[in-house]
């Protein structure tokens, strides 16, 4: 595992050309490697800075009011569960839970019937803080030892039925799936990008959370994407059909506003924490990041080259994402694979 209190190792053995001889009796094929975890992590806190999923999702439960008050204010986040973080590759089992169905006057008990995947960003953190101390906007990257693909699963039926008055619970920690290695800050920085800018009558954010050098260069020129594979598309000799391509920049907050705001109270982060950023959709269709958005909360279906429909994720189904960081004059960087196929409920 990565040490995430010391810096990354530096590629220059790897980019120098006169150590071929010496590196290449220590290096294995992709193919025949075990990835696993990067880090033993300790904590998990998913946040909620994609604004377009944000305004998606909102719609669904308040069309007049999408987004609450504190949304603009404030990086919206909880605490998720960081044992059931499992590596890319390992399967999903569907979730059984609690739900109650709008026709039903209780709720069942049962396996999830909106099972849906959510794309997002992993911000891994490398030197933490103290209890009780704080770390400034203006220092926040120097926290962030690098980042990775995230897909926070999430059961929608019974997180409809469980979040008030406390939030995701069962629906979010039945498991999530990361890609397994970490690309670092260092090797991201020429895919720094400017924040996109706040539509105008939008609130400055507050001073703690306000860097102008984090406004010009905080953002990430990512491509992200997300793939499904079904039972019988694999089957049929298929290749995965993608259902969104979108930006990494569709982040109402930087990973480092989100960092600064984690510890503003004192809240001690740790070597080999793990922040998501939430679900990262585009402003269009065909960039959102999560069925739920995709088929309109379920109404609509998804075609897929089998002629199989999809409103949410069935036994059998495959998920992958992609990420790949692009810059004019650079060589792209690819985030690995993070993919999982769901299980059957027990």
């Amino acid at each position: 595992m990565i040490s995430f209190s010391t810096l990354p190792l530096s590629s220059a053995l790897l980019c120098d050309g006169g150590n071929e001889k010496a590196v290449l009796a220590h290096l294995h094929p992709a193919s025949e490697c075990a990835l696993h975890l990067p880090a033993a992590i300790g904590d998990y806190t998913d946040f909620y800075v994609g604004i377009h999923h944000a305004t998606n999702i909102g719609k669904l439960f308040r069309p007049d009011n999408p987004l609450l008050p504190n949304y603009k204010y404030v990086p919206i986040g909880y605490h998720g569960r960081a044992s059931s973080i499992r590596p890319s590759g390992v399967p999903v089992r569907r979730p059984s839970g609690q739900s109650k169905p709008p026709e039903a006057d209780m709720p069942v008990f049962g396996p999830s019937a909106r099972l849906d995947y959510e794309l997002e960003l992993g911000i891994w953190i490398g030197e933490g803080n103290a209890l009780g101390e704080t770390l400034p906007i203006a220092d926040a990257a120097d926290h962030i030892v690098g980042f990775c693909l995230l897909n926070d699963w999430s059961a929608r039926d019974f997180q409809a039925w469980e979040y008030v008055p406390l939030g995701p619970f069962l629906a979010k920690n039945f498991q999530s799936t990361i890609s397994p290695w970490v690309v670092t800050a260092e090797a991201l920085a020429p895919f720094r990008v400017a924040q996109p800018e706040r539509p105008e009558g939008d609130p400055r954010p507050l001073p703690y959370l306000w860097d102008t050098a984090d406004q010009a260069r905080g953002a990430l020129a990512i491509e992200l994407e997300v793939f499904i594979s079904s039972a019988k598309m694999r089957e049929a000799g298929l290749a995965p059909h993608r259902l969104s391509v979108g930006p990494a920049t569709s982040m109402y907050w930087t990973a480092q506003q989100i960092v600064a705001h984690h510890a503003s109270n004192g809240c001690n982060l740790n070597p080999g924490d793990l922040l998501g950023t939430g679900t990262l959709s585009a402003p269009t269709s065909d960039g959102y990041g999560s069925l739920m958005e995709l088929s309109q909360g379920g109404k609509s279906k998804i075609g897929l080259p089998t002629g199989e429909e999809r409103a949410f994720l069935e036994d059998g189904d495959e998920i992958s994402f992609r990420g790949t960081a692009k810059a004019p004059g650079y060589a792209s960087i690819g985030f690995g694979e993070c993919r999982a196929v769901i299980l059957p409920a027990t």
